[in-house]
């Protein structure tokens, strides 16, 4: 008989996976049988899996009551291509040892806080990594570093506050990275670099104020840039003329910005990038002042120069009009010394 393909344990009591999956015990088992398979074995009314086919290449736990994924779990299945789990919250070291030709791992929807220091050391062939609906709020720099194949990296819906610098170090393949509906607050230099062909970036619905003037600029190939919905108030035109890019489309509305002349300068200026594209911005609305809360820049920014001009232009002519004046009488001063001194020269007597 042709050995198991693909195998479904949904919604069941599963409550530990340990090694070779000795002690899964569901209730209710689906499997996807091709030919069937001989090597599945069953004990006691269906409720003791004793191991899995080593050509088995895709597997599903989810809607259990799982809540560690012990060492060595899954050792032996070589050929798993895809791996799904669901319902649980914590990773022992070497949990995925011997899945180094898996291609696709899900663990969303589940109940991590942080991942172990080796979590990626045999994960070397792993091109898409789900981990969004979690509760990661740390990412140590060696977790992902062996990810050398990833393309898609989904960290979304997270407890994420900060990525600091050479978290992403080891991912030179990846080209999207989700990190929209986490908690960050600042983009910081060096927390991307090594990602030259990043294409998509999505950072939406974060509290980021801040991002640092050099941050973007290893992203080579950066296609989108989502910041759409954080707290933004300001920008530099620095932090996205660093990218070297042919076109990067970039979302800025939903972001509490204090619309003044600066904040005009720059978006003016970004506006006449070629290659930069602010597909949002007649969504881009004011926070403050108060008199434009909710009015879009777009329709404002011709006016919020012009205080500032009428300012500079007072300015200007109070400074002449002042040097004008001091001109003036410093003239009829010294025209009255000279006047004086004329006077007493008439008036000596002569020698």
């Amino acid at each position: 008989a042709a050995a198991m393909q693909t195998f479904f344990v949904d919604n069941n009591k599963l409550q530990s996976a340990k090694t070779h999956l000795k002690t899964l015990k569901p209730e209710n088992i689906q499997c996807y049988l091709t030919q069937g398979a001989s090597n599945l074995m069953f004990f006691h009314n269906f409720n003791l899996l004793l191991g899995l086919p080593h050509g088995t290449w895709l597997l599903k736990l989810g809607g259990n009551n799982l809540s560690i994924i012990e060492t060595r779990t899954f050792i032996g299945l070589w050929s798993l291509r895809v791996l799904v789990i669901r319902s649980f919250s914590s990773l022992y070291l070497q949990a995925f040892f011997s899945l180094s030709f898996l291609e696709k791992l899900d663990l969303s929807w589940n109940q991590i806080t942080t991942l172990p220091v080796d979590f990626s050391s045999s994960l070397s062939a792993l091109k898409e990594l789900r981990m969004e609906h979690n509760n990661l709020n740390y990412i140590s720099g060696f977790s992902l570093e062996h990810l050398d194949n990833m393309e898609k990296l989904d960290l979304s819906y997270n407890q994420l506050v900060s990525v600091g610098p050479g978290v992403f170090r080891g991912l030179s393949r990846l080209r999207q990275l989700f990190l929209h509906n986490n908690r960050l607050t600042v983009v910081e230099q060096g927390s991307l670099d090594m990602l030259p062909g990043l294409e998509v970036l999505q950072l939406s619905n974060n509290n980021i104020s801040q991002i640092d003037s050099e941050a973007l600029a290893p992203l080579y190939s950066l296609a989108i840039l989502n910041l759409e919905g954080n707290n933004l108030h300001h920008l530099k035109f620095k932090t996205f003329i660093s990218l070297h890019t042919t076109a990067t489309h970039i979302q800025l509305s939903g972001n509490p910005w204090s619309c003044d002349c600066e904040l005009h300068r720059v978006f003016s200026k970004i506006l006449h990038v070629r290659y930069l594209h602010i597909d949002d911005y007649r969504n881009v609305t004011c926070k403050d002042p108060p008199q434009l809360v909710g009015a879009s820049l777009a329709w404002v920014d011709s006016q919020l120069c012009v205080a500032e001009t009428a300012t500079v232009l007072v300015i200007s002519v109070t400074v002449l009009v002042t040097v004008v004046a001091a001109v003036v009488m410093a003239e009829r001063n010294r025209k009255k010394s000279r006047g004086k001194n004329w006077d007493a020269d008439s008036q000596s007597p002569p020698s």
